[in-house]
């Protein structure tokens, strides 16, 4: 079906300071930059909504008692990393939970735009990104998440994350450039 009858979104959660730098980072979070860079360039080409939704957490958030402070708001931990800084006509979200749809507005937007895909990237996909594809899925989106652009703290959770999304919400498991090649041809 051509994309202006179904458009698609990409949704950036999550590539904070907090988790590719900071106290609650991986060494594995690295890996997801230059291919989310990459995607997120294709998107503004083709069209696609580019929608960052990223922790602003308060002192108050459930978050803190499993996790202590973290991306706490107003604060650079909490800010999305240089290489992945949202440009003018992006929009942006902030988050005091696990899932990008929570209190954020996120869902109203995506109507709006009469999307009904969205494609996730981001950290960590066992977390935030498990969570953001289960609303999707329970609101009736269909979900994508390029492998490549996601990641977990350890390998195996990376792993039963992806498994996971694709046995429970249907999520279409791609890459990058699949989605990338995918969005480059469709008709605009």
């Amino acid at each position: 079906m051509e994309r202006g009858l179904m458009p698609d979104a990409l949704i950036v959660d999550d590539v904070l300071e907090e988790f590719v730098h900071g106290k609650i980072s991986s060494p594995r979070a690295k890996n997801i930059v230059l291919p989310t860079k990459r995607l997120i360039a294709v998107a503004r080409k083709s069209k696609i909504p580019v929608i960052y939704v990223s922790d602003a957490h308060l002192p108050s958030d459930p978050e803190m008692a499993l996790w202590g402070p973290h991306a706490m708001k107003g604060t650079k931990s909490a800010e999305v990393i240089a290489a992945l800084k949202p440009a003018k006509n992006d929009y942006l979200f902030e988050k005091r939970v696990y899932s990008s749809f929570q209190g954020t507005g996120l869902e109203l937007l995506l109507h709006d735009l009469k999307v009904d895909t969205i494609a996730i990237v981001g950290l960590l996909t066992e977390i935030c990104v498990r969570h953001t594809a289960a609303d999707a899925f329970m609101r009736g989106f269909k979900v994508k998440i390029p492998k490549d652009c996601v990641e977990a703290l350890s390998a195996k959770a990376q792993i039963e994350g992806l498994h996971y999304l694709k046995s429970m919400y249907g999520a279409e498991i791609t890459t990058s450039q699949k989605l990338a090649k995918e969005w480059l041809t469709a008709p605009q």
